[in-house]
Parts: structure tokens; sequence; C-alpha cells
């Protein structure tokens, strides 16, 4: 059994999971809180693909997925200038100013109608719908524009190390100062964390909840935070694993 994929959950119709392939069948292992997971990572290569709801494997060792089967999404890395043979983003687009706690503050563009989504996916605590815009070119030129003093990108490293924190209200009141935003958010993620989750890579323990992809697990009294990108890939064992973890001071 392999890791193959999960579901952030992000999306009103899907709830977070694992995706679980066993000879390319593909179930899904919930992760709502309270569910106890009981696995041991075991070896780790290329996740492989999908054909329909068949699961595709590829025993290629690069990991999580190899080259065959690393799709790259050049809107990513547009600027405004389309890097594809023919732009095809003729829709309605987003620009969105998320916040981190406690301080940082990332600018981002989506297609309008999956803003609230895309907030989700990211983990983002609270965000600002900037502006519509008629298509993605547009979005991305004002994006570009905004990214001289607003990231467009934060690490998942980064949202870990402050998910106990809260967003800092002044300095998030003064990011939005020289905008008229046309609707805000502020998310709950329900994790109630009094103090920094522990960094590390594991699928046994207590689901306390997820943001985003990362994943928050207890487990003897510590608890931990997990990328679920760095679980795809990983042949799974029945039974919770015996590794040394690293504990939080207040388990002493």
């Amino acid at each position: 059994m392999q890791i193959v994929g999960y579901d952030t959950g992000a999306s009103d119709d899907s709830s977070p999971a694992l995706l679980l392939s066993e000879r390319g069948d593909v179930t899904r292992e919930p992760l709502d809180p309270g569910t106890e997971l009981a696995y041991t990572l075991g070896e780790r290569h290329c996740a492989g693909t999908f054909d329909g709801d068949v699961h595709v494997g590829c025993q290629r060792p690069d990991a999580p997925y190899c080259d065959a089967h690393t799709s790259t999404w050049v809107c990513a890395r547009c600027t405004g200038t389309c890097l594809k043979d023919e732009m095809d983003c003729h829709e309605a687009h987003a620009i969105y100013l998320a916040a981190f706690a406690p301080t940082t503050f990332k600018v981002g563009v989506t297609r309008e109608w999956r803003l609230s989504t895309r907030l989700r996916e990211q983990g983002a605590d609270r965000a600002a719908h900037l502006r519509t815009v008629a298509d993605g070119r547009v979005a991305r030129e004002i994006e570009s524009e905004l990214a001289e003093r607003f990231p467009d990108r934060v690490r998942v490293p980064e949202k870990v190390a402050t998910l106990n924190r809260d967003v800092d209200d002044d300095a998030w009141t003064d990011a939005l100062a020289e905008f008229d935003p046309l609707d805000t958010f502020d998310f709950d993620y329900g994790l109630d964390l009094d103090a920094r989750p522990v960094a590390e890579t594991l699928a046994s323990g207590t689901v306390v909840g997820t943001r985003g992809r990362v994943l928050v697990l207890e487990r003897g009294g510590t608890t931990y935070a997990t990328d679920m990108r760095d679980l795809v890939g990983h042949e799974l064992d029945a039974g919770t694993t015996d590794r040394s973890l690293q504990a939080s001071l207040g388990t002493f």
C-alpha cells in the first residue's frame, strides 16, 4: 500500500484525506479530527499517476514523482506574458492578499470562482479580495507589480513554525491601508494549539486537524506537523512507527 496523494478538504464538497493505493485500487484515509492513524512509513518512490479512477504505479526512485510523472503548471510562473502556446485563462480572476500569522502577507491570483477554496488550500489565516480583472494575464501583471512589496510564496516550514500564532492586527491593517478590498476572509481550522508543533514526517497518531496541506497529529503528549506532500510516495506498513521522535518540551 502506497500514499499516492492527498485531499486538503479545502473545497466544500470534500474532506481531508490521504489517498492510498493497493494494486491500483485507491481508497481514502480520512483525516477528520480524532481519527487514529497507525502506519509506519516504508520505502519511498514515485507515486505514479492516475488513469481515471485507477492508480498506475511507478517504481522509479524519485519522489514524490519521477520526471515522467512530474507536471509543471506554467501559470504559476506567469507574470503576464503567457508561457503557453496559446493563452487560455479567459475568465475572471481575483487578486488577493493572504495573511499568515503573525506578519507574513502574500499576494496571489486565482480564478474568481475558487477564491475561498484556494485560500484554504494554502492554509491562510485571513485574506482580502483586492480586485477582480477580466483574465489571468492582467491578474498576473498586477500580481507581479505587488510582488515587489509582498511575497508571492510562503513555504510550508514557515507556516508550520507559526501554527500556534495569531495574525498581528495592526500589521494586517497597515498592509490593507492602500487597498479597498471587495471582500475579506477569516479562517478557523480548529487546531487551537498552545505551542509550536514539532515538524516531523509521520503517519501515526491522533489527528488534531489539517490546515492546507499540513497535517497535525498528537502522539505521546507531543503535537507534530507533517507536510502531506512529504508523505506522498511512501509505502505503508500497518502499525505505529517505533522510530525515535523529537518530543516537545511540554512532555517533560
